[in-house]
């Protein structure tokens, strides 16, 4: 079917915490589902209960398959029974819970690689209970890595509007750190990130590569890293083509990106980045999963157990979040059909 719209798939996250309320919240969004097939997976009673903690009631048409969503022009339901009423409640880091998101992934995982969706969203998810539900990665993206078959580079993309962020090491003990910082992985970093903005539509993204050591290094006085390693890489992006520039001393680079000279930051570690997109908006910001073959997106915020089933959620990252993967979505639908013609 040469439809040009893509099929976004949506769960409800970690059923202890806000995602359902925030799903049922970003239902009620005018004018984000008008060009694109949305899906959204999860079990009936926890879809009622977010719509109920939300105060908003979807009459959504129910579904078998990711491909029947095509035959409808608005969102649709595809049930599937994860896990009983009884097996969670608010606030809980449970093991029913944690596997019933393990289950509702998977399904979106295999049907991204029957190529049925074009682009996945999910409300926040609940690490510690994905892993005592028989999570064996460090994080849901390793989880989609391998699943998927990924054998490349990868990375999170954190995101702030039209800012966006890479990191070369992630979830490890930062006296780690520098042992990540290869010319291998700044350079796949930075082609990612810029091959990533433009699947968003950003045509011609302008990327810059943080430093790692205070001042940038000092001149070598301060870490070498910078001398070594870190231009080597930005050079050798310049010569394949990126737009490429760097090392600038991470504590003055956000404040260039903050006024608009650049559209992407490659930063060296976890926190470098991330406290800065954080200070800059933490109640917009977007995490992407990089280097998969299906756009996954989610907001930035996590499962905010101290103020579920409240109806307090901010729905704005979540909006966030389903409008770049729709963007990013309806591009890769796009240059299927292109490849298919």
């Amino acid at each position: 079917m040469n439809d040009s719209r893509p099929v976004i798939a949506v769960i409800l996250g970690d059923p202890a915490g806000i995602g359902p309320e925030l799903v049922a919240k970003l239902f009620n969004e005018a004018g984000l589902f008008d060009d694109v097939h949305t899906v959204l997976l999860g079990d009936r009673w926890l879809w009622q209960e977010g719509q109920r903690v939300a105060g908003i009631s979807h009459h959504l048409p129910e579904v078998g398959t990711f491909e029947a969503a095509r035959r409808h022009s608005g969102p649709v339901f595809l049930p599937m029974d994860t896990l009983s009423e009884g097996e969670v409640g608010y606030a809980e880091e449970t093991a029913a819970g944690g596997a019933s998101v393990l289950a509702l992934l998977s399904r979106c995982m295999d049907a991204a690689l029957a190529g049925e969706v074009d682009a996945i969203c999910f409300a926040p998810l609940n690490k510690f209970a994905m892993k005592k539900g028989g999570l064996k990665y460090e994080d849901e993206l390793h989880f989609f890595a391998d699943y998927l078959g990924v054998d490349g580079y990868f990375c999170e993309f954190n995101t702030l509007g039209n800012l966006w962020t890479a990191r070369i090491s992630s979830h490890i003990p930062l006296k780690e750190a520098a042992a990540y910082i290869t010319e291998e992985r700044i350079v796949a970093a930075s082609r990612l990130i810029y091959d990533s903005l433009q699947l968003a539509g950003n045509t011609a993204p302008r990327v810059a590569v943080a430093a790692f050591n205070p001042h940038g290094g000092e001149g070598g006085t301060c870490g070498r890293e910078e001398i070594e390693v870190i231009a080597p890489a930005v050079e050798k992006c310049r010569v394949q083509g990126y737009p490429v520039s760097g090392p600038f001393p991470a504590d003055t680079l956000f404040i260039k990106a903050r006024d608009g000279e650049f559209d992407a930051v490659v930063t060296m570690y976890h926190d470098q980045g991330q406290i800065a997109i954080k200070l800059l908006g933490f109640m917009e910001g977007v995490t992407v999963q990089g280097g998969l073959p299906i756009p996954i997106a989610t907001p930035a915020h996590g499962t905010a157990f101290d103020i579920a089933g409240q109806g307090k959620a901010n729905v704005g990252p979540t909006r966030n979040a389903f409008a770049i993967a729709s963007r990013m979505g309806r591009n890769l639908r796009q240059q299927r059909l292109a490849a298919q013609a």
